[in-house]
């Protein structure tokens, strides 16, 4: 049996998903990251043979704590209890405690290790889309997302390790991890402002 599957519930409707995510999130910044996440983990679940839905709800959801709870002691322990309450399942909890490192859960699941590895880099996809001149996905290339993860300077909030080591959980090398987001990034650009 598909160990994804084995304990999980029907998840509610995205449309229920995205009010949650707005209940906790004002910032237009933060929730265009958890949407550019869920872009990734949906492209992810489609090559890896996940269910789209719930790779999806997990990379839109991942971060919804944040912004009322940044510190390292609350999130994503505080979003997580929410969701448990709310009965979202066990997987997608666990994934989103496994994307904070710090927390001490291991990555088991290839959804987890997708989360793990697609959140730090859709944020530097993003901030290097945001220094072209349109403003645009479409302007960025693998190559330019690679040169820029070399520029300490630049985008200094995104942790470069954790690019790395995301991408090693997955077994891919850096450089198509870096075009497979891209990609995902790039189809949902609309969604993105991007």
């Amino acid at each position: 049996m598909n160990s994804e599957r084995s304990t999980q519930t029907t998840l509610p409707p995205r449309d229920a998903l995205l009010a949650l995510l707005h209940e906790h999130t004002e910032g237009a910044g933060l929730r265009k990251h958890m949407l550019a996440v869920e872009a990734a983990m949906r492209a992810y679940a489609r090559t890896m043979g996940g269910d789209e839905d719930l790779w999806g709800a997990t990379g839109l959801l991942h971060d919804f704590d944040y912004e009322k709870h940044p510190s390292r002691e609350e999130h994503p322990f505080v979003g997580c209890r929410i969701l448990e309450e709310r009965g979202f399942p066990r997987e997608m909890i666990e994934a989103i405690l496994g994307h904070a490192s710090y927390s001490g859960t291991p990555r088991l699941t290839p959804m987890a290790r997708a989360l793990y590895a697609s959140d730090e880099l859709c944020g530097l996809i993003t901030a290097a889309a945001l220094v072209q001149p349109g403003r645009t996905l479409a302007e960025v290339t693998p190559d330019s997302v690679l040169r820029k993860m070399k520029k300490k300077e630049f985008a200094r909030s995104v942790n470069r390790d954790e690019i790395e080591e995301g991408a090693r959980e997955l077994g891919v090398p850096l450089e198509e991890h870096v075009a497979f987001v891209l990609a995902a990034l790039q189809e949902a650009a609309p969604s993105l402002g991007l």
